[in-house]
């Protein structure tokens, strides 16, 4: 399955975007999938992500203020991010395996990911 993560804009800090991975596939055969950021200088981190059971989990940092949800029928998971802050300004992924590969993000492959910056 291929992901294309889309939705990135530059938004004012407190605003909102709602970011989409789409899968060329069925997302019912993912066992996790996961939504990434890297800002520059700094690391790739884990966001949030969900699981087949559709269990949610999100970083200290965007809790409260991202959401995940999933339309089966379009292969699409969302990233709502709310009350957007200037530190959320990142490029952010989308991948999908198994929950050690995304909580390690052991990942062979990367797709080019979406633009968010969050400015005034």
């Amino acid at each position: 399955v291929q992901l294309q993560a889309s939705g990135g804009d530059l938004v004012q800090p407190g605003g909102s975007l709602r970011l989409s991975c789409a899968a060329s596939g069925s997302i019912f055969s993912i066992n996790a999938l996961g939504w990434y950021r890297q800002a520059p200088g700094k690391q790739r981190e884990l966001v949030a992500h969900i699981t087949s059971g559709s269990s949610t989990n999100y970083v200290d940092s965007v809790k409260g203020r991202f959401a995940l949800s999933r339309d089966n029928a379009k292969n699409t998971v969302y990233l709502q991010m709310n009350n957007l802050k200037p530190e959320d300004t990142a490029v952010y992924y989308c991948n999908a395996g198994t929950l050690k590969q995304l909580l390690g993000g052991t990942f062979a492959s990367w797709g080019q990911g979406t633009q968010v910056t969050v400015s005034s």
